[in-house]
């Protein structure tokens, strides 16, 4: 009886054990999500957070943030403005764009490229260079690309030694015709035949451009309010607009009283700074060939943040045509500049208003 009892006290035992064992494992696995760092909690949702890295470089043309830096050696290519032209193709990818008097009251478009990298995309139409197109184009060290040129053209061209690519008389391989317009309308390049076609030609092509001045709000400058600018060459159908849109911080560009439209994307072109800057013109022959002086300096307005500041331009040592006001270059806005060069005669004032809508 004896010997019973001991054995179902060992029983007894045993099963507490067990049962001991079996709770102490349970309590450890409840345990384990915290020891671990876990959490069954279902609101928590919070995303892991990430830190953006600035891009490190800066176009000097824009000012514009880019992920390698800008050295390419700019192009310069002459883009015909004729009504016949319009929409005209790669414009937004220009740097910056200058418009200046042609011959006849038409104006001429100097597309400036650098830091871009659609190479493949069209550009045109493409037309001829004068000296004073040359000498803008001189001012960045670039190559220039055009279509003919005035015997004043040529003779800077050749007995100066620039770097040129002309479709007529030493680069016609590096151009093509368009069979959707007529001539002279109808012709047109891309970067990456220009580059290829000055390559050929042994033109350095590492030749860095002078900066410009850049500041995220722009100049300090005091100015007045303008955000619906329009500005007069001598013809109506080259009447040129912008419109200020505050939201995105760009003038969005009219001629002729239409948007002036890329045909490569059908977007409309715009610019974060717009300058027009007088300077002196002189007609030079019965076809109405310009001489025009871009060494003398004179009067400027620079539109930028929906606001006009009336300013100077002057030609700087580097070369380049810089705006300043008491003695200081006004920094423009990163983004893409346009330039307006407009005759002294009758008034520089006379040839650009502005309204604030």
């Amino acid at each position: 009886m004896n010997k019973t009892i001991k054995q179902s006290a060992v029983l007894l035992l045993l099963s507490l054990i067990l049962i001991l064992s079996a709770c102490s494992g349970g309590k450890g696995d409840n345990e384990s999500p915290q020891q671990t760092g876990e959490t069954n909690d279902p609101t928590n949702t919070a995303e892991p957070v990430t830190t953006s890295v600035p891009l490190p470089y800066d176009a000097p043309l824009t000012g514009l943030k880019l992920e390698n830096a800008a050295t390419a050696r700019p192009i310069v290519v002459m883009i015909n403005n004729y009504a016949a032209a319009r929409p005209q193709s790669g414009l937004t990818n220009a740097d910056v764009i200058w418009e200046v008097l042609a011959e006849g009251g038409i104006t001429r478009l100097i597309a400036v490229f650098q830091s871009t990298s659609a190479l493949t995309d069209t550009i045109g139409p493409i037309r001829s260079i004068r000296p004073y197109l040359i000498d803008i184009g001189d001012s960045f060290g670039a190559v220039l690309a055009h279509a003919g040129a005035s015997n004043d053209g040529y003779a800077i061209l050749q007995r100066q030694g620039k770097p040129y690519l002309d479709e007529i008389s030493n680069a016609g391989s590096y151009f093509w015709r368009s069979k959707e317009r007529k001539a002279p309308h109808n012709l047109y390049s891309s970067l990456e035949k220009l580059r290829t076609g000055a390559e050929k030609k042994k033109y350095s092509m590492d030749k860095q451009v002078p900066p410009y001045t850049f500041a995220e709000a722009g100049s300090t400058e005091t100015g007045v309010p303008a955000s619906d600018i329009t500005i007069s060459f001598l013809l109506k159908n080259y009447n040129v607009g912008y419109k200020y849109d505050s939201a995105a911080g760009l003038y969005k560009r009219s001629i002729g009283d239409k948007p002036h439209i890329d045909m490569n994307n059908n977007e409309q072109l715009s610019g974060t700074n717009l300058v027009v800057l007088g300077a002196d013109h002189k007609t030079l022959d019965n076809e109405g060939r310009l001489s025009v002086d871009l060494n003398k300096g004179g009067s400027a307005i620079l539109f930028q943040k929906g606001k006009a500041i009336e300013a100077e331009w002057v030609r700087a040592p580097d070369g380049m045509i810089r705006i300043v006001k008491n003695g200081e270059e006004l920094p423009f806005v990163p983004g893409k500049t346009f330039f307006h060069i407009v005759p002294n005669k009758p008034t520089f004032e006379g040839h650009v208003t502005w309204v604030q809508n």
